[in-house]
């Protein structure tokens, strides 16, 4: 969307800083892509004062201008446009000056009389067509005054980047409310000039047909066309529209046609409401009536191209046949042409989803397609149509005939919301007050009332905002026009609902404290790799062709993100992210897990000038930083050795994750990475529990045991927790021995119990007990004896 700057000043009644502007708009949600200054070329014109015209002593046509251009001296300036006058300003090139078609302006004889300079024309200028004649200025700046500084000229274009919820922003009118909720500054409708206020009255509403001066005006198509608003205005004249129009509409891209077609482009441009004007006197039986297109029928549009329907088009029409393609354009053999008297003007409210469907079947967009296509205001019809009859009527003459017809046959009213100021504060985690809740929603157009004793407020919402439909959409604007700014910058505790995180978002926050307490940082790497293998996931449209697969591991993601820290010239490196995974293979969809990842490289601590010797991680970190991750992603797993690394396995024997040494595009003094990747558990977690510290004393017993090749330490672990009961109390391994006097098969594997009682001290005959049951339990179990009493079963 191309925004004027000048435009949004009437809005405003207040200057306007283009940065500004786009700082302000892009803190509201409509960023501007471009600020494009309009008529810098004309930066060195100046305003001058012709105080004396001379004749040319060797050209008749030709005469000599003393020229006041605000200096010391006065300038001579030969001169060729006949309607040089002594006593009148204008532009004025001085010597060294470029005009906007490249000529540079130089001190040069003209049939032997010097010129210091150039009187200009509008169209030297760049201001339009007429180069009969110079370019009179009507302005009480003195002379040496920049010209873009005495007329209205000097314009900046912002282009607005408008997302497709929030088609208010495709007019003036609603950037120029955004500013001004923005500013706190009220607005109002440019004033139109040469208007003296036409008194326009009331439209007269009807169902499907009305009679306007002659003309039957009939809506039949009510799925394609929700309401139509139709005016005519007789005796007009037709012809160029005055240069304040002209410029306005160049500011903004548009081409200047005619006044009456120039006045329907400036409502909507101003108002986000498309019209169109007819020739009154060429509709065919005195008729418009819109309807379905019948297949096969054709117009020609005003593009001078021919066009053939289709049944699921929308089409206005008269006697003759179809005369516009609705919502899209119109057909020539109604345009408004210089021998036009009579108009009759239209702002209807078409159904998006069918003007989208037209415009995609002729390949035909247009600016009125793209404002319908996202819906427009239907209740603004009306304040469209006045608008522009004033500006019709100002800029063309005629008069209007009767009051303005408004077929409507379904009326409705804009849709009613009910906010709740608690459900504001919950949701935006700071408490907004009542009042400041109301001023935000007043800025966008809302109509509120306050029910203090319910505790909620009823919002009215605005018919240009299409898009507010429940309660947290006003929520979210409370926010926007509060200010994100304006938000404390530390995250808070918040919540939007009342029900509670799903079972893998709890595990994944549990999973993500306890990694950022053991000194990690979290990071989140974009979920697109290159190719990884045979159960790659390929995208169907990638960002790019290097990256066009779904990650199957958040590990190489990882890695990357260290070899970047490398680059920087930083050592020290401990990452982590949890993060989804994509597993493909089939012919469905692709298999997604939640997986938890981590590295780390250089020194185990940060460095300190009191110990300069820190040393680096190595492989026994690696394992302590491994069994807390698993700790809390997989509670029930346990960690074993496989080789140089070590797994996470479940009680099913799957293996849920790994930890390893990682390869790297490591510069010289680089330390080793390393890092693991596991399977995120979204079973509920076992909240911690305070035991206290025990009052009794310990018994430990020390038992040297004979493993079979196939037993882990792990089971023997578990079991001996299980059959234990309450007076066992903790289990450690602390030593294992291989000897080949053990046996082939076997190792002998040193576990520390302890037991406790938690009311009384602990009996040797106790203890005895329990540790007979305990070996009696692993022998039959597992076949794992002490290793004085012989060699195992299976040994």
């Amino acid at each position: 969307m191309n925004v004027s700057r000048r435009w949004l000043e009437d809005f405003l009644r207040r200057p306007l800083d283009a940065g500004d502007i786009a700082g302000r708009l892009g803190m509201l949600g409509a960023p501007v892509d471009a600020i494009e200054p309009l008529n810098v070329a004309l930066s060195e014109i100046r305003v001058a004062l012709v105080e004396a015209v001379i004749p040319h002593p060797n050209a008749d046509r030709l005469r000599v201008c003393i020229v006041d251009d605000g200096t010391a001296e006065r300038r001579r300036v030969v001169c060729g446009a006949p309607n040089v006058t002594a006593g009148k300003k204008y532009p004025f090139a001085p010597i060294g000056a470029t005009l906007p078609g490249g000529l540079k302006i130089e001190r040069r004889k003209l049939r032997g009389e010097v010129s210091e300079g150039m009187l200009c024309s509008a169209r030297e200028l760049g201001l339009g067509a007429d180069q009969d004649g110079l370019l009179e200025l009507e302005t009480p700046a003195p002379p040496g005054t920049a010209l873009l500084e005495a007329l209205p000229i000097g314009d900046h274009r912002l282009v607005v980047d408008v997302t497709p919820n929030r088609p208010d922003l495709l007019g003036h009118k609603g950037v120029a409310r955004e500013l001004s909720a923005a500013l706190g500054v009220p607005f109002r409708l440019p004033v139109i000039p040469g208007s003296t206020g036409a008194d326009v009255p009331p439209p007269r509403r009807f169902g499907g047909s009305a009679e306007l001066g002659g003309i039957r005006v009939t809506l039949e198509d009510l799925e394609g066309c929700f309401r139509f608003h139709g005016a005519l205005v007789r005796g007009v004249g037709i012809g160029p529209s005055p240069a304040w129009l002209q410029r306005r509409l160049e500011a903004v891209g548009v081409r200047a046609i005619n006044n009456v077609v120039d006045a329907t482009n400036y409502v909507m441009l101003e108002l986000n409401q498309p019209m169109h004007a007819y020739d009154a006197a060429r509709l065919g039986g005195a008729r418009l009536v819109v309807r379905r297109a019948r297949r096969g029928e054709s117009l020609v549009t005003l593009d001078a191209v021919s066009r053939t329907l289709d049944g699921e088009m929308t089409a206005i029409a008269d006697d003759a046949g179809v005369i516009g393609v609705a919502g899209v354009m119109g057909g020539a053999s109604t345009e408004v042409s210089s021998g036009t008297t009579d108009i009759l003007l239209e702002a209807a409210c078409w159904e998006p989803r069918r003007i989208r469907r037209t415009r995609r079947a002729l390949n035909l967009s247009t600016e009125a397609s793209y404002r319908f296509e996202r819906g427009i205001d239907l209740w603004a019809g009306a304040d469209a149509m006045r608008r522009c009859i004033e500006l019709v009527l100002a800029i063309a003459g005629g008069s209007l005939v009767d009051a303005p017809v408004d077929l409507w046959p379904e009326p409705t009213h804009p849709p009613r919301i009910f906010l709740r100021p608690a459900r504001v504060t919950r949701v935006l985690g700071v408490p907004i007050a009542w009042g400041e809740i109301e001023r935000c929603l007043v800025a966008i157009g809302a109509t509120v009332v306050s029910k203090p004793d319910d505790g909620r407020i009823a919002v009215d919402v605005p018919g240009w905002r299409p898009d507010l439909r429940e309660e947290i959409d006003l929520i979210e604007e409370i926010a926007r026009i509060h200010g994100y700014d304006a938000f404390p910058i530390e995250l808070r505790p918040y919540r939007p609902g009342s029900l509670p995180d799903a079972p893998i978002e709890q595990a994944t926050s549990t999973v993500r404290r306890g990694l950022v307490a053991q000194g990690l940082f979290e990071v989140a790497t974009l979920p697109m790799v290159p190719d990884h293998g045979a159960e790659s996931v390929r995208l169907l449209n990638p960002l790019s062709a290097t990256d066009a697969y779904l990650r199957a591991a958040l590990l190489p993601g990882l890695v990357r993100q260290v070899e970047l820290n490398w680059s920087n010239h930083v050592r020290e490196v401990r990452l982590f992210e949890i993060g989804t995974v994509f597993q493909g293979g089939g012919a469905g969809r692709p298999a997604e897990r939640r997986h938890l990842a981590g590295v780390v490289t250089g020194r185990r601590d940060p460095p300190h000038w009191t110990d300069a010797a820190r040393p680096d991680y190595d492989r026994w970190d690696l394992k302590g930083l491994f069994e807390a991750a698993a700790a809390l992603a997989n509670p029930v797993a346990s960690v074993q050795v496989e080789g140089d690394a070590w797994v996470a396995v479940a009680e099913d024997g799957r293996v849920l994750g790994r930890a390893m040494p990682l390869a790297a595009d490591a510069p010289p003094w680089a330390a080793p990475v390393w890092g693991f990747e596991m399977q995120l558990d979204a079973a509920p977690r076992q909240p911690t529990r305070f035991h206290s510290l025990p009052s009794t004393p310990s018994s430990e017993r020390d038992l040297a045991l004979l493993l079979p090749a196939a037993v882990s330490a792990g089971q023997v672990r578990r079991t001996l927790e299980r059959v234990g009961g309450e007076l066992l109390v903790g289990v450690a391994v602390l030593d294992e021995y291989r000897a080949a006097g053990l046996g082939d098969a076997a190792r002998s594997v040193l576990f520390r119990l302890t037991f406790r009682a938690p009311d009384r001290t602990l009996r040797d005959a106790e203890v005895d007990e329990a540790e007979r049951r305990l070996l009696a339990s692993l022998e039959r179990e597992l076949g794992v004896r002490r290793r004085d009493a012989g060699q195992p079963k299976g040994g």
